[in-house]
């Protein structure tokens, strides 16, 4: 579907089943620069959830965990890390309703705007590995428009969201995000602007996380066939293998390239479409590399994305029933490299992607 916001889908889901054993969470990523050299800096805030029927005053660890955390960090060479702050469910509001409202102390979230604080110091990062955590310290303010939504169709419907059928839910309502305001790291203040933090906003939920888990995404395109900076365009990538029930459909994808106000959708939920997808994800030793091959009876895009290993991290998580399945979760937000877009066999158009959201790891 073609740029179709639907808020209804951020609202928090862990009710029924997914409250006993699941997780909820709202990512938001950015590029901002320092206000002193003007150098570009990556950064990303994700307010995550987890198991609320058990929660207590204190974050619960271990083979059941019970909490919300705020994690944080940036990406990018020696300065990079990952940073999170736990709070037990009843140190915690989240509004179940639309919109949604998350709250934890100073660190605040809602589909307009976020803020808050992380620190984390070296010797509690030592002392706490359940804690899963890098030592540093980001503080943020900031104003949150989103543009361009990648709606996924009826897999994430109200009636499959009352089902609670996959096992992974994926929602993208700010695939192309413009934010606005500061955000402190380690001591240095960086300055996002909304016209060029290639922002991107999106949210999943579920019992546990896919593997081979994909993500690709980026809105700063320029067209290698004209020279021209795109304005108006985005493309995302997500999936790995779905599992629907006891259905598991192997190495399938999602994406939508909204490409100057036109949409072109991959969805292989959309069967009618004949979508088809083919996609190999490696590691060297350098780099992580995506490439990907999506066809409809009428369209393809060819995407192809690399991502520096020392810009990127091994993002960590604790999956609801208490598993640390994904070890080696490489995730980014500094990649590069190329979309090619057909119709009916013919390039539309070759573009140079930059800023790219990425992200893989199976196990």
């Amino acid at each position: 579907m073609a740029n179709i916001h639907d808020i209804s889908r951020n609202t928090c889901q862990l009710f029924g089943k997914q409250a006993h054993q699941g997780y909820d969470w709202w990512w938001h990523n950015f590029t901002a620069v320092d206000a002193e050299t003007g150098e570009q800096k990556a950064f990303f805030i994700e307010f995550f959830a987890c198991n609320p029927s058990i929660g207590d005053k204190k974050p619960i660890f271990g083979p059941k965990p019970s909490y919300v955390m705020v994690k944080v960090g940036a990406w990018g060479g020696a300065n990079k890390a990952q940073l999170h702050r736990f709070f037990g469910w009843h140190q915690a509001s989240i509004k179940m309703g639309v919109p949604f409202d998350v709250r934890a102390f100073n660190c605040h979230l809602t589909e307009t705007g976020t803020s808050g604080s992380v620190l984390v110091k070296p010797e509690e990062a030592k002392a706490h590995p359940e804690w899963m955590s890098d030592a540093g310290y980001m503080s943020w303010k900031l104003k949150i428009r989103k543009l361009v939504a990648f709606h996924v169709g009826y897999g994430a419907s109200a009636l499959m969201r009352r089902l609670q059928l996959f096992e992974m839910f994926w929602h993208a309502e700010g695939m192309k995000t413009e934010y606005e305001g500061e955000v402190i790291w380690n001591g240095r203040k960086y300055i996002v602007r909304p016209k060029t933090c290639c922002g991107y906003a999106d949210k999943n939920w579920g019992r546990d996380f896919t593997s081979p888990w994909v993500w690709l995404s980026s809105c700063n395109l320029t067209s290698e066939l004209t020279g021209k900076k795109l304005t108006d365009s985005v493309f995302d990538i997500g999936g790995g293998r779905p599992k629907i029930g006891p259905l598991i459909l192997n190495r399938q994808l999602l994406s939508d390239f909204w490409y100057e106000g036109r949409d072109f959708e991959f969805n292989f939920s959309k069967f009618w479409t004949g979508c088809r997808t083919q996609f190999e994800c490696r590691e060297t030793d350098t780099q992580i590399i995506w490439h990907v091959e999506q066809r409809t009876w009428f369209n393809r895009m060819v995407t192809d994305i690399v991502c520096e290993k020392k810009d990127m991290l091994l993002v960590r998580y604790q999956s609801p029933d208490g598993e640390h399945r994904h070890k080696r979760l490489w995730n980014g937000g500094t990649g590069r490299g190329t979309v090619s877009l057909y119709r009916f066999g013919k390039l539309i158009d070759r573009l140079r992607a930059e800023n790219v959201g990425c992200e893989y790891g199976e196990y």
